[in-house]
């Protein structure tokens, strides 16, 4: 019979780690920029929102949640991520990995929810703009951004408060990050039956009205004016280049967990591993950047204002 000590490990260890030498300190180089990079572009579409009010509207006021999502959402991976890389061991306490966990799988939950308040928005106001401003109120606008956070943050708890009671045969994680059900000792129906159960309202209900608000917004758009239907295309594309980036990251999650991990090249693990915890959270803030001119002539003014104060003076 196993000791209590094997079966609830204090430490957990992440074995995709090699010992690349001195190289260590370029890779740590390499991602230490990529996590700047990430925390400052969120950081900037959060600032140009909060600070120019021609941008308090909700479509914008979503941008920003999905930033601050962002942000959340990578702090819960590269901290960590950037001391295993020049670490020699790799080990992770039980408190931590489990704080990992929910960090990590909340904010991707909480990613599709936003994004189904945003296909919300956008089918209000391309189906029934004469009602936009009755139907998307401030006070409806918190209650979704609360419904987009807080059912999530919920709904993960319970999974991991699940995953914490299972006993655990092993201490070696195959990933970047921590997953630990696959270590269970004993079956672990239970957790599946309640992850089903949550997946239905945070998983598939945003996804059916993401699909169904298009289909709308396609069939208006047909019967629209050609100036009607590229501003509205215009709006949208940077919500669907976002969604189907998601959709990516979810599909490599879900790759990871239906192959078993020791059977995998390590180099797909951790490649799929970290598109999940990557590629959404410095895309988005690119893609809203970029594409929608209101933000882009916001943050060009305020460069162009730095500029010319940081600039030489003449006397």
């Amino acid at each position: 019979m196993k000791s209590n000590s094997s079966l609830n490990p204090l430490y957990f260890q992440f074995t995709l780690f090699a010992d690349f030498g001195p190289l260590r300190y370029l890779f740590f180089s390499l991602c230490l920029l990529l996590y700047v990079t990430i925390i400052s572009v969120n950081v900037v579409i959060i600032l140009t929102v909060c600070l120019e009010k021609s941008l308090h509207q909700p479509m914008y006021i979503f941008i920003c949640s999905l930033s601050f999502n962002s942000l959340y959402g990578s702090a819960g991976f590269f901290p960590r991520f950037l001391m295993d890389i020049l670490s020699d061991t790799h080990l992770i306490s039980r408190l931590a990995c489990f704080i990992q966990i929910y960090v990590i799988y909340s904010y991707a939950t909480s990613e599709l929810m936003i994004l189904g308040v945003m296909a919300y928005d956008r089918f209000v106001a391309i189906c029934q703009p004469l009602r936009y401003h009755s139907k998307m109120t401030s006070m409806t606008v918190t209650y979704l951004l609360m419904l987009a956070l807080l059912f999530p943050a919920f709904a993960v708890a319970v999974l991991v408060y699940l995953t914490v009671r299972l006993p655990l045969c092993g201490n070696k994680v195959h990933q970047l990050f921590c997953s630990v059900v696959q270590l269970s000792c004993m079956d672990t129906t239970v957790n599946r039956i309640v992850g089903g159960l949550f997946t239905v309202p945070n998983t598939l209900v945003p996804l059916f009205f993401i699909l169904y608000s298009y289909l709308h917004i396609l069939l208006v758009l047909r019967s629209s004016s050609s100036e009607f239907r590229g501003k509205a295309l215009r709006t949208c594309l940077p919500h669907i280049v976002t969604f189907i980036n998601y959709f990516f990251s979810i599909l490599c999650e879900v790759m990871l967990s239906i192959f078993k991990a020791d059977e995998v090249n390590p180099i797909v693990i951790a490649v799929l591993s970290l598109e999940f915890v990557i590629i959404p959270t410095i895309s988005n803030p690119l893609v809203y950047g970029l594409s929608l001119p209101q933000i882009r002539g916001v943050v060009s003014r305020f460069f162009k204002i730095q500029k010319k104060f940081s600039g030489p003076s003449r006397i």
